[in-house]
């Protein structure tokens, strides 16, 4: 009598439907494809209407002794005062390495794998310490944004040392050279006027 009520319980495994699990994991592969094709049309979209921006200048052959160095990351650049304005022209938006060298010429920026630029240091309007740049959120201070103007736009570009505490140093020595090119430039001002 216990063997027939065996028999009775024994089922057969659930067939598993094979082309409803393919369909469903094509779907999901479009899906993930379109929305990656939709963002990559509009960083392109964002390139072209950033295209008044002029080319970056490059860093000129004697830029002088280095004043500070630094190594680490480059986060972006954006509108200045607006911190989720990125702006992409030219290779701005690219996050990359990079490696800093601040001169009485100015601020070199070298961006393995992506575009180097150069901050001439009459271009250079202010240095700060700040918590964040488009797609990037650090804590209070944890970011060195330096403002600077290019074709007649004002630029945030974000950097991040490998060693934080080269932060300061890096404001201090900025804002002490755009004082002294504000000083400098008054001063040539007031004795033209004369």
């Amino acid at each position: 009598m216990s063997t027939p009520l065996l028999i009775a319980e024994q089922k057969s495994a659930e067939v598993t439907d094979w082309a409803a699990r393919i369909g469903w994991v094509v779907g999901l592969l479009l899906f993930i494809a379109l929305v990656y094709w939709l963002m990559r049309q509009g960083w392109k979209w964002r390139g072209t209407l950033q295209g008044d921006l002029p080319e970056l200048s490059t860093a000129p052959d004697q830029a002088g002794p280095a004043k500070l160095e630094l190594s680490g990351r480059y986060h972006g650049s954006t509108t200045a005062g607006q911190w989720l304005d990125r702006i992409v022209a030219h290779g701005l938006g690219t996050r990359s390495r990079v490696e800093l060298t601040l001169t009485d010429a100015g601020l070199d920026v070298v961006r393995p794998g992506a575009q180097d630029f150069f901050v001439p240091a009459g271009a250079l309007r202010e240095a700060r310490l700040d918590k964040g740049i488009a797609g990037k959120v650090l804590a209070e201070g944890g970011l060195l944004i330096v403002t600077w103007e290019h074709g007649g736009k004002l630029l945030d570009s974000g950097f991040r040392s490998d060693h934080a505490a080269e932060h300061a140093a890096w404001v201090e020595a900025i804002n002490s050279m755009t004082a002294h090119t504000t000083t400098t430039t008054t001063t040539n001002s007031t004795e033209g006027a004369r």
